[in-house]
């Protein structure tokens, strides 16, 4: 079942295609990622999703709801992280989470999530006077407030220490155990490798993949490298008798092979050890999603 159905999604800025009719849906239960360069047109697409911005084309529907006609039904549903967070001035943790509290007809008691986030003992801090991730685990909690149906968290772990990511990757994660569906941009591909069920590239406005983590990396066309020494020249063998090999490079008594064929591992070993080659230091080295991004946005996007 989809929640979030969008089609032909264009938003002009001056002669800018900030986004240029995308296409996609997401799942009910999923985390769904999207990814790319600044100003790619990440966060204009969450406004236009949640109704904050109007768009010159395409049809949204959100949990069966049209995001600018349907805004206040819509915001029953759901919760909202924005990477430009903003608080008033001078207001305490338990002021703001209250004025949200109230917000809502059947809110998300801000007592709990206040203990399940570890702000307790910030209750009566001022805002200004919080770090960064206490400032982050607040914005979740005031997202989480309207007991939504879709989480939208965009750039949630930036500026963040690898212990406060690897906190908010936890409660990500739990998001998605209580049942919710969560929309999330990032900069940081592990994170999009470890969260996300499913992820969009997108650059320029244009989405140019589209798929699980594992497929967009297939379908990348990069190669595994599989490399070992050996103290014989064994290039007559790598030729000849190792199949779905694309290429192999040879330097003095270091061989790097290059496949995507998960299966030539095994085969490599296996022909090293019949034929009895001395071989060492053997490692693998696959292509991340860090490298399949990087390959994606270097490529031309076509003209539609």
């Amino acid at each position: 079942m989809n929640v979030i159905e969008v089609t032909q999604l264009t938003k002009i800025y001056g002669k800018i295609n900030a986004v240029d009719q995308i296409s996609f849906n997401v799942k009910k239960g999923e985390i769904f990622g999207m990814l790319g360069p600044n100003g790619a047109g990440k966060t204009t697409t969450i406004e236009c999703i949640i109704g904050l911005k109007k768009y010159e084309q395409g049809i949204v529907n959100v949990v069966g709801l049209n995001p600018l006609k349907d805004r206040n039904a819509l915001y029953g549903k759901i919760g909202v992280q924005l990477q430009e967070t903003s608080f008033q001035d001078k207001i305490k943790v338990k002021e703001i989470c209250s004025l949200f509290e109230s917000f809502y007809k059947n809110p998300y008691p801000y007592e709990k999530l206040i203990d399940k986030f570890g702000l307790k003992e910030k209750l009566n801090s001022y805002v200004d006077n919080l770090s960064g991730g206490q400032k982050q685990k607040l914005s979740i909690i005031l997202a989480l407030i309207p007991n939504p149906e879709i989480v939208f968290l965009d750039e949630l772990t930036t500026g963040l220490d690898p212990q406060a990511r690897q906190d908010m990757w936890k409660y990500v994660k739990e998001l998605k155990e209580e049942g919710r569906t969560v929309f999330m941009t990032t900069h940081y591909m592990e994170e999009a490798e470890y969260l996300c069920d499913r992820i969009c590239i997108i650059k320029k406005g244009k989405i140019i993949a589209l798929d699980t983590v594992e497929n967009i990396i297939i379908s990348s066309g990069l190669e595994t490298e599989i490399i070992f020494e050996a103290e014989q020249d064994i290039t007559n063998l790598l030729s000849n008798e190792l199949e779905h090999v694309s290429k192999f490079t040879r330097d003095d008594h270091k061989y790097i092979v290059y496949s995507q064929n998960d299966g030539v591992l095994g085969k490599l070993v296996y022909m090293l050890e019949t034929k009895k080659i001395s071989y060492k230091n053997l490692n693998i080295k696959r292509p991340t999603l860090d490298d399949t991004f990087l390959k994606l946005i270097d490529e031309k996007v076509e003209e539609a």
